[in-house]
């Protein structure tokens, strides 16, 4: 099977060509730096012709409001209607869970843009919508600097490794189309400052991390209900007492 991944040479792309590739399928790594822009729509149509699936998992170069929400929209019209001309058969795209509950989250925005364009194309399709990534804990919580410590928001968090996520799209790829949405999040939930702690204090940072339920996350005021599933989900295996041993 022929699987091309947009976005393949990022951290879920290339463990997902990775993993694919070990299964025999020819997993195609397509990105700005193979000559693959879905942007622009460069090398698009060379790259999807003869494609069974497209996996899209590209992520923007820029958050700023408009840049972000452009990105997705371009990348996403481009990509249905090359699809539809090369008669790919299904389209997996990789987004977040809770995209549709933060609309003052910009980056949120542009993810429903995009699904909203696949769910409009003629392309089979399949959305996953994943928490965010333990891979991403450190940054996270340099967002929320202040003084000498870190105020992360203190909402139910459910992050889940990047390994995972690259299992889930690889068993989603190679089955049938979906034609809806799924969640996918980690198998532990606890307060958002708990996981920035945890990371921390493994990487020897000795900062005092406060939860605060007025604390920004990307601009916006969360709760319990704006990171985490509300219903059924499929959950990763990796704890983050895991993932950290292996850091």
């Amino acid at each position: 099977m022929k699987i091309v991944v947009i976005g393949g040479t990022g951290l879920i792309g290339s463990k997902l060509v990775a993993q694919l590739r070990q299964q025999s399928h020819d997993a195609v790594a397509a990105s700005p730096r193979s000559g693959v822009n879905a942007v622009t729509g460069d090398g698009l149509a060379p790259a999807l012709d003869g494609a069974d699936v497209v996996v899209d998992v590209a992520n923007a170069p820029s958050w700023e409001p408009a840049a972000v929400l452009a990105f997705f929209e371009r990348s996403s019209k481009n990509l249905v209607a090359t699809e539809a001309a090369a008669a790919v058969k299904h389209h997996v795209a990789l987004s977040i869970v809770g995209t549709d509950r933060s609309p003052d989250i910009a980056y949120f925005r542009a993810k429903l843009a995009q699904e909203s364009i696949v769910k409009a194309g003629s392309v089979p399709y399949s959305i996953v919508r994943a928490t965010q990534f333990l891979e991403f804990l450190g940054a996270i919580g340099e967002a929320g600097v202040s003084g000498d410590g870190i105020v992360v928001p203190s909402a139910s968090f459910q992050p889940i490794a990047s390994d995972d996520v690259a299992d889930c799209l690889a068993d989603i790829a190679t089955g049938p189309p979906l034609n809806g949405t799924i969640d996918l999040a980690g198998p532990e939930k606890a307060p958002f400052n708990e996981f920035v702690a945890r990371r921390l204090k493994a990487a020897g940072d000795k900062r005092t991390v406060v939860g605060d339920p007025k604390a920004h996350y990307y601009g916006a005021t969360i709760d319990d209900t704006s990171l985490v599933p509300l219903g059924e989900a499929r959950l990763g295996k990796t704890s983050l007492a895991t993932w950290l041993a292996r850091l």
